[in-house]
């Protein structure tokens, strides 16, 4: 495989692959079903042309070394072969969707081979008449919006042309027009993304980030006393960081409560999905309600999560939620840089409020309230930091951020049409994001070609089934659908009084 050898990891990539535990494997897990039967030799060469040529990262391997920053080096794989990646399966009987659900599991259990770089494809002949693609990326390759316009660069806008040659207009061209197609997007999905402008944050220009960045140095060498006496940061900070309250917010904020929802514990996971959701309907629940989309969907998730806690004879109670946000351009050409661009806030879900409009107004409230914070690039600044740390300091940090947190929520946004790969229309796409430290749950939303889907990661021995969580979630949306339009503006004290009637 080309490739410059010898690269170093940044900071914040070698913390992604440092953070792999039993019971968290760091790896990005996605499903794309096909409404038609794959054929093996097309895809293998679209893998080919389309993901090995233009990004040499997908032949380098992850290796630990003392002669670079940080101490871990990409280096062309010397015994590359892409059969070691890209596997053909069929589904075990019945051969339905169950069993697919069941695969997908499985393989979200199994840590990636540190031996040879970090990814995997399997093609899987079913359900029904069709086919899947189940996709596994390490987290230090790229974020979901990177890998996301990586994996859709593979596809087509049209089924002409899909022969593995790059259709009309070459690889380039398609990952220029996944750019565009995800630009076009409504905001609201606008992956870990807190606004639409967010993605022009850069974290290194931050106003805070000169002075975060000193002090993160300083979290790093007295990692324990710094975490456990969190003040003490604050203190430090106070002379030179002009606005704490981000930093505060995320040295201050305690342990989130426990729950059968909170705190993996074991290392098999199960998978759930919800049904294609209609982008339109969302939208108009969200324009009725004077919300966005983001806010419906969160709403519905903390319903879904109340009923499950009630359906388990616990009080429903507020759950913490760890939300990405994106800081990294999207626009043509983008998809050519991986690595990690993203920063974390925390997002308190009203999972304790019982009526439906209240949870919708309290969320829409708190998202803009995070909407415009610095919280993400401080967080962006302190993950860099802790990938310099030694492995118990960084471990030690990790779980420190990670205890504050039941759930990562994470939304991807993709094209707005069809599209196909070696020659087959995409029908769905699904996505796991991982969870890190001691966070149980990851809830992943996708839309593309008008529809929106819900995906559930949980641990077997913490929540065996998801499926119940998702059955949940499409009920809360029928209720969100049959609420009344507010009689008062939705925002400020107006609205919490909307929101009580």
């Amino acid at each position: 495989m080309s490739g410059a050898p010898h690269t170093s990891l940044s900071s914040a990539d070698t913390a992604w692959l440092h953070m792999d535990r039993p019971t968290n494997l760091m790896v990005i897990n996605s499903i794309l079903l096909f409404g038609r039967r794959v054929d093996w030799e097309r895809f293998e060469e679209v893998i080919r042309t389309r993901l090995l040529e233009p990004y040499p990262r997908f032949g380098e391997r992850a290796v630990e070394s003392r002669l670079v920053t940080g101490g871990v080096r990409w280096e062309p794989d010397p015994e590359f072969d892409l059969a070691r990646h890209l596997h053909r399966r069929g589904l075990p009987a019945p051969g339905d969707e169950h069993a697919l659900q069941a695969l997908a599991g499985d393989l979200a259990s199994m840590p990636l081979d540190r031996e040879k770089p970090l990814w995997d494809m399997y093609l899987i002949d079913g359900p029904s008449k069709g086919s899947a693609v189940i996709v596994r990326m390490h987290h230090c390759i790229a974020d979901g919006i990177a890998l996301a316009q990586v994996m859709l660069s593979l596809t087509d806008p049209r089924a002409a042309g899909t022969d593995g040659a790059a259709g009309a207009d070459g690889a380039t061209g398609a990952a220029d027009r996944t750019n565009r197609a995800m630009l076009v997007g409504p905001a609201a999905l606008g992956s870990h993304q807190a606004d639409p402008d967010s993605h022009r944050a850069d974290p290194g220009s931050h106003g805070t980030i000169g002075a975060v960045r000193g002090l993160a140095g300083m979290v790093v060498r007295e990692s324990a006393r710094t975490l456990t006496h969190p003040r003490r940061a604050l203190e430090l900070a106070s002379g030179a960081v002009a606005d704490a309250q981000a930093l505060g917010k995320l040295l201050l904020t305690p342990a989130d409560a426990d729950s059968v929802l909170a705190h993996g514990r074991g290392a098999t996971r199960c998978v759930a999905w919800s049904r294609p959701m209609s982008l339109d309907r969302i939208k108009a629940i969200a324009h009725a309600q004077g919300a966005t989309v983001n806010d419906v969907l969160l709403a519905a998730v903390s319903g879904a999560l109340r009923g499950y806690l009630t359906a388990h004879g616990e009080e429903p109670h507020e759950l913490r939620a760890l939300v990405p946000v994106n800081l990294r351009p999207i626009g043509p050409g983008a998809a050519a840089e991986l690595g990690n661009r993203f920063g974390l806030v925390y997002l308190t879900l009203p999972v304790d409020r019982a009526g439906a409009r209240e949870r919708l107004y309290e969320l829409k409230q708190r998202m803009d309230a995070i909407k415009h914070s610095p919280e993400g690039p401080v967080s962006y600044v302190l993950l860099e930091t802790a990938g310099l740390a030694p492995a118990g300091i960084e471990r030690y940090i990790i779980d420190f951020f990670t205890a504050k947190a039941s759930a990562v929520i994470t939304n991807v946004p993709g094209p707005r049409e069809t599209v196909y790969m070696a020659g087959s229309p995409l029908r769905t796409v699904l996505v796991w994001a991982p969870t890190a430290g001691s966070v149980g749950m990851s809830v992943s939303v996708f839309s593309y070609d008008g529809r929106v889907t819900v995906g559930l990661l949980t641990h077997t021995a913490q929540v065996g089934d998801p499926q119940a969580i998702v059955g949940r979630l499409h009920r809360e949306v029928a209720t969100l659908a049959r609420l009344a339009p507010p009689a008062t503006p939705t925002d400020g004290r107006s609205g919490r009084a909307a929101a009580r009637r």
